[in-house]
């Protein structure tokens, strides 16, 4: 009896996707974890980086850029130790959503600044290119992994896999 590649994809799917999830969950944390660690060390260099992007005024802007370091951890540790999950990623995909939006917003009106994803951001030096394009490419694949956990959020070595007490491959999502 032969099987079709069919059969075998059907096969391999149920065991392949979770630890996939795992990959993402992982990666999403990580990414969260670089970002809101570089940050939260000054958090009025955060502040400028946002306000940099000229929608908010001054004030909201320097305390969306002061807490957003903090959401950000909260997020990678939400992620890391698997718990929240959905919730944790469905918060993941909005901030990307505003990330991708505020990269392109800064491109169409001619800012050159740098996105102050991981870092302090704000305005270039004069001469200094901005990097639109890959930043956004970037997030969009963040975006991507942030899917996929929105789809398929129980993974095998979480918080939430364990609390279910199902095996994660038996789940009905």
């Amino acid at each position: 009896m032969t099987m079709t590649a069919r059969h075998i994809g059907a096969v391999r799917w149920p065991a392949v996707r979770p630890w996939l999830g795992v990959a993402a969950r992982l990666g999403l944390a990580a990414v969260w974890l670089v970002a809101g660690g570089t940050k939260v060390g000054d958090l009025a260099a955060s502040g400028r980086a946002v306000n940099a992007y000229q929608v908010l005024p001054y004030d909201v802007a320097t305390v969306i850029g002061a807490a957003l370091p903090f959401v950000e951890l909260a997020l990678g540790l939400l992620l890391l130790v698997g718990l929240a999950t959905r919730l944790a990623t469905g918060v993941s995909a909005a901030l990307l959503v505003v990330f991708v939006a505020g990269i392109a917003s800064a491109w169409a009106r001619g800012l050159a600044i740098d996105c102050g994803c991981f870092g302090s951001g704000g305005q270039l030096a004069a001469g200094q290119a901005p990097s639109y394009l890959p930043e956004i490419l970037r997030d969009l694949g963040f975006l991507a992994l942030a899917g996929f956990l929105l789809s398929w959020p129980r993974t095998p070595v979480s918080v939430d896999g364990w609390l279910a007490g199902a095996p994660v491959e038996d789940e009905d999502e």
